[in-house]
């Protein structure tokens, strides 16, 4: 699946396409079935089927110092997007220019002149345009004046709630990987690059990967028991260690897993790591024996969860 500019024209193939709009930051149910709706219109219609998001979030772009709560990377949202059979994910780069369009300006240069879109579909909440000025009736009656179809998706519920990213982030700032799973249809997963670090894991017997949190939303602290994707695409059980190792100066926030059974190098190797399930809240201790032992518990219990 291609990424492309949304600052620019669509290549010709592409025009004509019906567009899914939004952040879909996640990918959640709710997500889906916006994507979901599109492709099957496309399909139907023998039209291409693209994703228009936006790079950085909006909310990023009008509050840079706000808490970091991104659940997915580019990256990340282009293969899953490619699972969901999208021929396309058009990144609208989010800037000065594009916050300054107006509703009108942005359906008529973006989607009728850089796409010519032949539909678009959206969530219920959707808004678009300087200061959130337009709405799905607003896009509707633009869609009808401008040549496009607009059709918004009904909001999805789980337990008798609706599914959001706000939902999401607020079970993995409490632990509850599980619960956000459900949401999500997957485990949350932190990607990045391997880095070295000051082995002490490897001292203790327990050699970790450390991973920076970068640009993601911040979980619990905590130890979890995790599932690791490397970059040859083999899938590793192991115990993690997500936050500031408290017991260790100066503190440095991480994520560490340590996988079971696996000896290798993994330095500069980009890897996944889910969280499937929260053992513990991080914690201080008085010597590394007590670490080691700690250490040799967790690990036991992630294994007994994973192999459920």
């Amino acid at each position: 699946m291609e990424r492309l500019d949304g600052g620019s024209a669509v290549p010709p193939g592409y025009r004509g396409a019906i567009v899914a709009l939004g952040n879909f930051d996640g990918f959640h149910l709710g997500h889906q079935a916006v994507v979901g709706r599109a492709v099957a219109r496309a399909r139907a219609e023998g039209r291409p089927a693209l994703v228009g998001t936006f790079d950085p979030h909006p909310q990023r772009y009008f509050r840079p110092d706000s808490p970091w709560f991104r659940l997915t990377t580019m990256d990340q949202r282009q293969r899953l997007l490619a699972e969901a059979g999208i021929d396309a994910m058009l990144v609208f780069p989010f800037n000065a220019a594009l916050a300054a369009l107006s509703a009108r300006g942005f359906a008529e240069e973006r989607l009728v002149g850089f796409i010519g879109a032949g539909g678009v579909v959206t969530g219920g909440d959707f808004t678009f345009g300087k200061g959130r000025e337009g709405d799905v009736a607003t896009l509707a009656a633009l869609g009808a004046e401008l040549g496009f179809s607009a059709e918004t998706v009904a909001p999805v519920r789980l337990d008798g709630e609706i599914v959001s990213s706000s939902r999401i982030r607020a079970h993995l700032r409490e632990g509850r990987p599980g619960d956000a799973a459900r949401l999500l249809t997957r485990p949350f997963a932190i990607e990045g690059t391997v880095q070295h670090g000051d082995q002490v894991g490897r001292t203790l017997g327990f050699p970790t990967a450390n991973l920076s949190l970068a640009n993601y939303l911040r979980p619990a602290y905590g130890i979890y028991a995790v599932r690791g994707r490397l970059a040859d695409g083999r899938v590793l059980d192991g115990v993690a260690s997500l936050g500031i190792r408290p017991s260790f100066e100066p503190p440095v926030e991480l994520l560490e897993p340590f996988f079971f059974d696996f000896s290798g190098d993994l330095y500069g190797q980009t890897i996944e790591v889910q969280l499937i399930d929260y053992l513990r809240p991080e914690a201080k201790f008085d010597s590394l024996d007590a670490l080691k032992r700690q250490m040799a518990a967790d690990a036991a219990r992630a294994r007994e969860l994973l192999a459920r």
